[in-house]
């Protein structure tokens, strides 16, 4: 890369492994040398795929057909998930209304997981084309195949429950577009592994913990035993680009990711983002949008990011481990979260136990697979 190059369109890397070709460069790909300057540093999140490997489309998963549910009656996620129906926004809906508008906003919820899930599918393919190293663009190929059943997984979810998923928010859509459409490595890396994952996984164990329907918990159960390793991913590079970084370098990566981090914060689910299922009430969303800012102050949002599966505490404390968060940026986070507790806590990201149980699970049912394709093999 040239010298000339200004940081923002540097990838900041400095490890050789996360160098890049330019994505129309195919003759690069073929240099004879190439093919043996091949990483280790992914070996073991590439072994493990075949223990957290399932199938969205196989009953021995998850059998989409099991557990109706009349959502006209039945609530996906308990009523104070709904953060409207704590507010004067329940005072204006009969009791079915109510149930609707909490289903609804669960489906907006989980519409964006499947949005992210998707941008985390193309992210990691536009890996696959500009990742010089062959180690680095296996693991990029691995995590495609991952983020695709997730697509897969999350659209047959919301195809059951609802028929069509909501269309994404503007905050996740454009996020999205930038760290997809860079040819930044560090955005890509950190825009998708560590601020996007972050968030996947804060909001995967929150709704594995908490949902009353045993489908959508079995779709988050085996969905975060791969996001467990995408996390590694991004963690790889952290440990071995942010220490070699130079002031200005960390700077840039640091600002960049603290601004990320406000605007998903103040804009993910807010009221402007679910305005179009407000219209089904009979509401308007800037109504509701003063409704639960008269009954929720940024205290009670600091009270909610004490609890570990915050999905922003998960995402804080990701980007600290990281080594992403010095002084300069320090008081972006503090105005949230205890920083000196979340600095003392162990490196283990929300539900890994989670995670680990899941790949017991798929090891069992991917034995019998195995053995069953193997008698079918000698008849």
């Amino acid at each position: 890369m040239s010298a000339q190059q200004s940081t923002n369109e540097r990838h900041i890397t400095y490890d050789p492994i996360y160098n890049t070709v330019d994505r129309d460069n195919f003759d690069s790909l073929i240099e004879v040398d190439r093919y043996a300057d091949r990483t280790d540093a992914f070996n073991e999140i590439i072994a493990a795929t075949v223990d957290h490997f399932w199938d969205p489309t196989d009953v021995r998963y998850i059998d989409f057909d099991s557990n109706p549910m009349n959502l006209d009656e039945e609530l996906i996620m308990p009523r104070d998930f709904c953060i409207e129906l704590n507010t004067a926004v329940a005072d204006k809906l009969d009791d079915r209304e109510q149930i609707r508008l909490a289903n609804q906003t669960t489906r907006f919820m989980l519409s964006t997981i499947l949005h992210g899930e998707q941008g985390a599918l193309s992210l990691s393919a536009s890996l696959t084309q500009i990742l010089r190293d062959p180690g680095a663009m296996e693991y990029a190929a691995n995590q495609t195949r991952d983020e695709a059943r997730h697509v897969t997984g999350f659209s047959n979810y919301i195809g059951t429950r609802w028929g069509t998923p909501l269309k994404a928010g503007p905050t996740i859509q454009n996020l999205m577009n930038e760290i997809v459409k860079t040819g930044a490595v560090y955005k890509k890396l950190v825009g998708m592994q560590m601020l996007i994952e972050g968030l996947a996984m804060g909001a995967f164990a929150t709704v594995q913990r908490e949902t009353q329907d045993p489908m959508l918990r079995r779709l988050i159960h085996f969905t975060m035993s791969d996001e467990a390793f995408h996390h590694k991913f991004g963690k790889i590079w952290a440990d071995r680009t942010i220490p070699k970084l130079t002031e200005e370098e960390h700077e840039h990566v640091e600002l960049w990711t603290a601004d990320a981090f406000q605007v998903l914060l103040f804009n993910l689910v807010n009221a402007e983002q679910k305005q179009d299922i407000y219209g089904e009430f009979g509401l308007e969303w800037t109504w509701v949008r003063d409704a639960i800012m008269e009954n929720f102050s940024n205290e009670d949002h600091r009270e909610q990011m004490t609890q570990n599966t915050n999905i922003f505490r998960v995402l804080i404390k990701t980007l600290l481990k990281a080594g992403i968060i010095t002084d300069r940026t320090r008081h972006v986070y503090q105005a949230w979260v205890d920083m000196d507790e979340l600095n003392r806590e162990d490196d283990e990201v929300a539900g890994a136990d989670v995670a680990a149980a899941a790949m017991e699970e798929l090891k069992g049912i991917n034995a019998g697979r195995q053995k069953m394709g193997a008698r079918f093999r000698t008849h």
